[in-house]
C-alpha cells in the first residue's frame, strides 16, 4: 500500500505535504518508508544536499541513508534529464525500480515523491508519469491552491487519465501566507469540474508539527483506502 506523490508544478509543497503525511502515518504506528527518486538543485558532487530526501527521511524516521532515499542526486536547479546531461549522465528507470522495491518491503506503506509535475522528463521522452506508471502506484496530487489552479489540476488529471494512472485524490496546499480570491473559490469549482476526490486542504502554517497539521487537514482514513484501491485495481 503505497503511493506516487506529484503536483500541478514545482513549488506546489509537495514535500512539505509528503512529509506531514509521513508524520501523521508515523504517530499511528505504521512504518513509513520514503523515496525521492531524482532530486535536482543538490550542489556540486561532494558536497551535494538533497534536502528533500532529507527532510523526508526526518519525517518518517527513517533509518535509510539519504543514497537509498534518493538514488540521484543532481547538482542543477533543473528537469532532471538536463541536470543528468550536464553531468554526462543518464537517469536509469528500472534502478529506480529496483530501489523502491527494496523499500516498499520492509515498510507498511511507501511514499514516493516526484520532481516537479507529472510530465517532467527523467530521460528524453521517459517522464515522472512513466515512472508512476512502471511503479504501479495510484497518484496523490498537490495543487498550490491559487488563480490558475484550475487548469493546472484538470491537466495533470487528463494526463493521469490518458496514461491508465489511478489517482487517489488531490490536495489544496497554500504553500505561502498570501492567498488570492481563487484561493477560496478552487475547492467549490474543482469538486464542479472533476470526480477526483479533493482529499483536504492545507493552510500555510510558519510553524508547528507537520503531522499534526496533516491528521487536522486530511482525511487520511480515505486517502489510505483510496491508495490500496488504487494499487488493487492496478495489479
Amino acid at each position: 500500500m503505497s503511493c506516487f506523490i506529484t503536483g500541478t508544478d514545482t513549488g506546489v509543497g509537495k514535500t512539505f505535504v509528503a512529509c506531514a503525511i509521513a508524520a501523521a502515518l508515523r504517530a499511528r504506528g505504521l512504518r513509513v518508508g520514503v523515496m525521492k527518486p531524482v532530486e535536482t538543485g543538490c550542489g556540486p558532487a561532494g558536497a551535494r544536499r538533497p534536502r528533500d530526501a532529507a527532510a523526508l527521511r526526518a519525517a518518517a524516521g527513517s533509518t535509510l541513508e539519504l543514497d537509498t532515499i534518493c538514488p540521484w542526486q543532481l547538482a542543477a536547479p533543473l528537469a532532471p534529464d538536463v541536470a543528468a546531461r550536464l553531468e554526462g549522465k543518464r537517469i536509469d528507470p528500472a534502478g529506480i525500480l529496483s530501489v523502491f522495491r527494496e523499500i516498499d518491503r520492509a515498510h507498511d506503506i511507501t511514499l514516493v515523491e516526484g520532481a516537479g509535475g507529472l510530465l517532467v522528463p527523467i530521460d528524453g521522452p521517459y517522464t515522472m508519469a512513466d515512472l508512476a506508471c512502471d511503479l504501479d502506484l495510484p497518484l496523490l496530487v498537490v495543487v498550490n491552491s491559487k488563480l490558475g489552479a484550475i487548469n493546472h489540476t484538470l491537466l495533470t488529471l487528463e494526463a493521469a487519465a490518458s496514461r491508465g494512472l489511478h489517482v487517489a485524490g488531490y490536495i489544496l496546499n497554500r504553500p505561502t501566507p498570501d492567498g488570492d480570491a481563487a484561493t477560496v473559490t478552487n475547492a467549490d469549482l474543482l469538486a464542479r469540474c472533476t470526480d477526483v476526490p479533493c482529499l483536504g486542504a492545507v493552510s500555510w502554517t510558519p510553524a508547528g508539527a507537520p503531522g499534526a497539521v496533516m491528521e487536522d487537514a486530511l482525511d487520511l482514513n480515505r486517502l489510505l483506502a483510496c491508495a490500496r484501491t488504487g494499487q488493487e485495481s492496478g495489479s
